[in-house]
């Protein structure tokens, strides 16, 4: 059964922050409410759906158990009833999702980092199409993709790129992306045509704001120095790249894609503030993780989570054993929404599991 209190307080909260909102509030107290508001919204509707079908079907429970109704009319409310069940129990499930603690950093925009692994030429190369691959999924959702910087490979790809991925729920949609991705493909410079295995690693974390982390500046040292491009030639003669480090946690960044000395102390400080936080929540993710029963991976960077089968045109996520004989569509980003469904799919069902052994 489904907690009505706790349903009764969700609507009343949402008539409440609605009510506010037409009344001439302060502008942060607006912006708050309305973050509230947009979180409540799903859930409130799912909560009205559910309860109308309710009252639909206490309504034909009704009909039948009245001794008054006819037989045809007893035929046709049996047949609706059925009916009414069936829809009765898919609002319910997903009015449990909706009710399901929601991951705070979910609505964030997203860093993504992908770096080449064991491998080689190859899997800098492999790196470079797992990010074009990102990049157009990202164009394809309306994301906005900013390269923050960029290691090319010797013979092309990266060994290692960073992006900014603005828009609205990113981290929802790509925070199970992080892991050991593997590739296994003829090379170009393979002149026998064997298949070479290599790998690519990816981080996503959300991009932290301010108010999300609390850096001192007394425990950062900073340092400025001259952007080195290829072969160790400057790419300019002003100190304008910047690294920091992190005094507490031993992170460092380093930037030097932009000539501007202001821009790239931004990029690193929005890029450092990102991997404290994500830190955080990883130690409190493993924290919660030692008590559940299952979870999609285990968000470690080394795990290997997904293998491109380029010979078969086969893609295979191990977490959950999906595969999918459509690789070229998700290279570019046209089919990746399938697998990042059924992670979703699946997450939540974990979720719902952990929720209800411990009502039991």
């Amino acid at each position: 059964m489904l907690p009505q209190e706790k349903l009764d307080l969700i609507l009343r909260r949402f008539e409440e922050i609605s009510a506010r909102l037409n009344e001439a509030v302060e502008p942060a107290l607006f912006v708050s409410l309305s973050r509230e508001l947009a979180g409540l919204e799903g859930v409130a509707a799912a909560i009205r759906d559910y309860r109308t079908q309710t009252a639909e079907v206490d309504g034909l429970e009704a009909m039948l158990a009245d001794s008054a109704t006819d037989a045809e009319m007893r035929g046709l409310a049996e047949e609706e009833l059925r009916a009414a069940h069936m829809r009765l129990e898919e609002l319910e499930q997903q009015l449990k999702i909706a009710l399901l603690p929601k991951d705070a950093a979910d609505e964030k925009s997203a860093i993504l980092e992908v770096r080449a692994g064991t491998g080689g030429d190859e899997a800098a190369l492999f790196a470079g199409d797992l990010f074009r691959m990102y990049q157009r999924y990202a164009e394809s959702k309306g994301w906005k993709v900013e390269i923050i910087s960029a290691s090319e490979g010797t013979a092309g790809g990266f060994k290692e790129i960073i992006a900014e991925i603005v828009g609205r729920g990113v981290f929802a949609r790509l925070k199970f992306e992080s892991g050991a991705h593997r590739v296994q493909r003829v090379p170009d410079t393979e002149t026998q045509g064997r298949i070479h295995t290599s790998a690519a690693t990816v981080a996503v974390l959300p991009e932290a704001e301010d108010v999300d982390v609390d850096i001192n500046e007394a425990d950062l040292k900073i340092d400025t120095m001259r952007a080195q491009g290829a072969g160790g030639q400057h790419v300019n003669k002003t100190e304008s790249a910047i690294r920091i480090t992190h005094i507490p946690t031993g992170t460092i960044i380093f930037v030097q894609d932009e000539r501007s000395q202001h821009k790239n102390r931004a990029r690193a400080m929005s890029l450092l503030r990102s991997r404290i936080y994500d830190a955080e929540r990883q130690k409190l993710d493993a924290e919660r993780a030692a008590d559940r029963r299952s979870q999609v991976g285990s968000g470690d960077r080394s795990e290997r989570i997904r293998t491109y089968n380029f010979p078969q045109g086969r893609v295979t996520d191990h977490r959950i054993n999906l595969t999918l004989y459509k690789l070229d569509k998700v290279m570019t980003g046209e089919a990746l929404d399938e697998i990042i469904d059924a992670l979703i799919t699946h997450h939540q069902a974990s979720l719902l599991a952990d929720s209800e052994s411990q009502r039991l």
